[in-house]
C-alpha cells in the first residue's frame, strides 16, 4: 500500500445498483468522484454505509469516469437492503 492517506468527510445518499456493460451490479456510484479524488483509477478508502464501517475497501472504476463502491451480499443482508434501495455512504479516509 502507498504512503498516501488523506482524511475525507464526503457523505452522499444513492441507490444500490450501477449499470456496467448491460448488467446491474450491487454497487453505489460515488457522485463527482473523479473530481473529488483527482483520478479516474481505482483506489482504497475507509467508508461507512448506513452506520456499518467498511475499512480499507476498494472503489472500482465505473467505465464512465467515476467510481463505485461494491456492497456484497453479507453487508446488504446486514443492512436489510438490496438493489434499488437507498443507502447513505460516508467516505472517511482515502488510503491510496
Amino acid at each position: 500500500m502507498s504512503d498516501f492517506a488523506a482524511a475525507l468527510d464526503h457523505t452522499f445518499t444513492a441507490p444500490i445498483g450501477v449499470e456496467v456493460k448491460g448488467e446491474t451490479w450491487t454497487c453505489v456510484e460515488v457522485p463527482g468522484s473523479a473530481e473529488l479524488f483527482g483520478t479516474k483509477k481505482s483506489l482504497r478508502v475507509d467508508a461507512v454505509v448506513d452506520g456499518v464501517p467498511m475499512p480499507n475497501t476498494g472503489l472500482m472504476v465505473t467505465g464512465r469516469g467515476g467510481h463505485m463502491l461494491s456492497l456484497n451480499a453479507k453487508l446488504r443482508k446486514q443492512l436489510g437492503k438490496d438493489l434499488g434501495d437507498t443507502v447513505t455512504v460516508t467516505l472517511e479516509r482515502r488510503l491510496s
